[in-house]
């Protein structure tokens, strides 16, 4: 399933966890319901929100159990002949597929030919840093930059969001984890990052991060060790790689963090990205007001937005 956390154009109305179905979406809630009824069990229908929360944070929050009930749901409605109102996906707005996460865990110089690009070293440890909810935003906002920076810049990265409680888990065990994966576009003001030894400063400035469009859960994604994964600028191609090139993989990031960390259902991890970045091009290539970054990950799909700066 693309899982997707939707509001219809048309309306105010609070983001809901839904999935695409070609040019439609589906009211995860609602055909759950609809499942429901089907059984002669609609009086469970008066505790759906402690089951399956339509919102999407507290959706992901639950993980894999609420993940399982979706996908029953959208399967019913896919082979029933059940007739449930759906939206054409040109009249929804997507949201930020995951609001709230708890921790956003980032991991950098993951890829060696971007460590070499940037004149660093190959770490011996993966390179850990935070991002914060403020500086999250949905797959069709603006990247929003002003003037505490001059040199912001892209990032493609695949992200894989946790589906239950991981304390200590063995690399073969990791990928079980794991609820599913999407797009993050970790945008870096380099002039900020690099003033300090600390990253985080030039790491999550307010709405700079974009996430999605959506969330492919896991059973879609067989190898996430080798998919391609590209960024353009205006156009222009600008990384080029494949996760396959990753100096730790996605097993081995699960166990090491997960040895430091307890991580919780709906925690977003970002796992680098590869070269092509504008601070390494001669001359450096920065974001600047009205550019179109777009970010393309296979099996996941493709992110774009607008670069505006905010005085």
């Amino acid at each position: 399933m693309k899982l997707i956390s939707y509001q219809p154009k048309s309306s105010s109305k609070n983001y809901r966890i839904g999935a695409i179905h070609g040019e439609s979406v589906i009211d995860i809630q609602a055909a759950y319901q609809a499942l429901l009824v089907s059984r002669n069990e609609g009086s469970i229908a008066d505790e759906l929100e402690t089951i399956l929360p339509a919102e999407p944070a507290r959706f992901f929050a639950i993980g894999l159990p609420a993940i399982e009930k979706a996908e029953e749901a959208y399967q019913h409605i896919l082979k029933s002949k059940e007739e449930l109102e759906r939206l054409n996906r040109e009249d929804i707005k997507l949201g930020n597929p995951i609001s709230a996460p708890g921790k956003v865990i980032c991991v950098g110089k993951n890829y060696e030919d971007h460590v070499a690009e940037m004149q660093g070293d190959i770490p011996e440890f993966p390179v850990l840093f935070a991002k914060f909810n403020n500086a999250l935003i949905g797959p069709e906002d603006a990247i929003e930059t002003s003037d505490a920076t001059k040199k912001l810049d892209y990032e493609v990265e695949l992200a894989f969001v946790i589906g239950r409680e991981a304390t200590k888990v063995k690399r073969e065990d990791a990928l079980s984890y794991i609820a599913g994966y999407t797009i993050v576009n970790d945008t870096s003001a380099r002039d900020l990052q690099k003033r300090t030894p600390q990253w985080l400063q030039g790491k999550t400035l307010d709405r700079s991060t974009p996430i999605g469009p959506w969330v492919v859960t896991a059973d879609e994604i067989d190898d996430p060790g080798s998919l391609s994964i590209r960024s353009f600028v205006n156009g222009v191609e600008r990384q080029a790689s494949n996760t396959s090139h990753l100096i730790f993989d996605i097993p081995f990031l699960v166990e090491f963090i997960s040895n430091l960390i307890t991580l919780n259902p709906g925690d977003i991890i970002l796992t680098g990205t590869p070269d092509g970045v504008g601070f390494a091009m001669d001359p450096p290539q920065f974001l600047k007001d009205g550019d179109i970054v777009t970010l393309e990950i296979e099996k996941i799909g493709r992110m774009e937005n607008r670069v505006v700066h905010i005085k």
